[in-house]
């Protein structure tokens, strides 16, 4: 169980998935799953409530030396923050550039031969706000799976979800991924974001 498909982009740094993983451990935290057997592919992560989301999902991400791309907001990429930032394999976003987003990702993912790219649905981790359709347009478009990732706070686990293809019907496509997340189970299960 948890062993990645050699087929999965990797990263370098044996010492730093050590250290993920001690972390993990001595949190209790735990992953239950599997990667995908899929060279390309969305990891769509919820709920999204609190800055330990990004956290957790970082150190699992290190601790089994997946290279993953995120989409991070560009007010992030300042020194000495931009270095950490490009070491975690961000990617830089305006917020309000939102145009042409999906069509940028869409071609990068054509043009790579391998690449996953990992996001919050949600976007945001404030209160009422529902999930996004990018990540799904994105998925479609590029013809990839997406493989939905529940973060338990309850029993502190990283749920790795089986990956699924995302058809041209967004709406239920998103209704569907609405019950993948178990917001009774964030960390501040208060904000709901499915309403």
């Amino acid at each position: 169980m948890n062993k990645v498909p050699e087929n999965i982009p990797r990263r370098r740094g044996k010492w730093m998935a050590s250290f993920a993983s001690k972390m993990l451990n001595l949190t209790g935290w735990s992953v239950t799953g599997d990667f995908p057997q899929h060279r390309k592919f969305i990891i769509a992560v919820g709920p999204h409530t609190s800055n330990w989301d990004f956290l957790v999902g970082c150190a699992v991400m290190l601790k089994f030396r997946v290279k993953i791309k995120i989409l991070a907001k560009d007010g992030l990429f300042f020194w000495p923050m931009s270095s950490l930032m490009h070491y975690l394999g961000a990617i830089p976003v305006a917020r309000g550039q939102k145009s042409g987003l999906v069509e940028q990702i869409v071609e990068r993912f054509n043009q790579e031969e391998q690449m996953i790219l990992g996001l919050a649905p949600e976007g945001t981790r404030t209160s009422g706000k529902a999930l996004k359709t990018g990540f799904l347009h994105i998925a479609h478009q590029a013809n990839i799976p997406v493989m939905p990732v529940n973060l338990n706070f309850k029993l502190k686990q990283v749920e790795l979800l089986p990956a699924v293809s995302i058809s041209s019907d967004i709406d239920r496509e998103l209704e569907q991924f609405i019950q993948y997340f178990d917001y009774q189970c964030a960390k501040n299960p208060q904000i709901n974001s499915t309403g």
